[in-house]
C-alpha cells in the first residue's frame, strides 16, 4: 500500500522532506505486511507443534521410539526425550513471535507518528489508510 494523492484537488507542494515520508510510510506498511504474514506462520507452526504434544500424551507405550523431524531427517527417541524437544521448540517459538511482536509495534508507531505529520501537511489529500483485499 502506498500513500495515494487525490486528483483535481489543490495541492500543498511536496518537499523532497515530504516524499521521504511518504517512501518511509510505504516501506513500514510492506514490512509490516510481511511480519503478520510470518507471525502467522509461526502461529501456525506452534499450534503444529502442540498438537504433536497432546497426540504425544495420549500415548500408553513408554517403550516406543518417537521418530523426531530434525532438518531432512526423522531420528527416533523415547517419549519423554521427544516431549522434552517439543517444548524446547515450543519455547523458542514463542520467543520468536514475541520477538516479532515488539517489531510489528515499534512499526506501529513510527506509521502513527508518520501519518499524523502527513494528515497535518496534506489533509484529506492524501490517503494513508491500508487498502483492503
Amino acid at each position: 500500500m502506498a500513500a495515494t494523492m487525490k486528483p483535481n484537488v489543490a495541492v500543498e507542494d511536496v518537499t523532497f522532506e515530504d516524499q521521504q515520508k511518504i517512501n518511509k510510510f510505504a516501506r513500514n506498511t510492506n514490512r509490516m505486511t510481511e511480519l503478520k504474514d510470518e507471525m502467522e506462520a509461526k502461529k501456525k507452526s506452534l499450534q503444529n507443534l502442540q498438537d504433536a504434544s497432546d497426540d504425544l500424551m495420549m500415548f500408553d507405550d513408554d517403550s516406543l521410539l518417537i521418530p523426531y523431524m530434525i532438518g531432512d531427517v526423522f531420528i527416533s527417541h523415547s517419549q519423554e526425550e521427544t516431549q522434552e524437544m517439543l517444548e524446547a521448540a515450543k519455547e523458542a517459538l514463542e520467543q520468536e513471535i514475541k520477538e516479532v511482536e515488539g517489531r510489528v509495534s515499534v512499526i506501529l508507531q513510527v506509521l502513527g507518528s508518520l501519518k499524523v505529520e502527513l494528515y497535518a501537511k496534506f489533509g484529506n489529500n492524501i490517503n494513508l489508510e491500508a487498502e483492503e483485499s
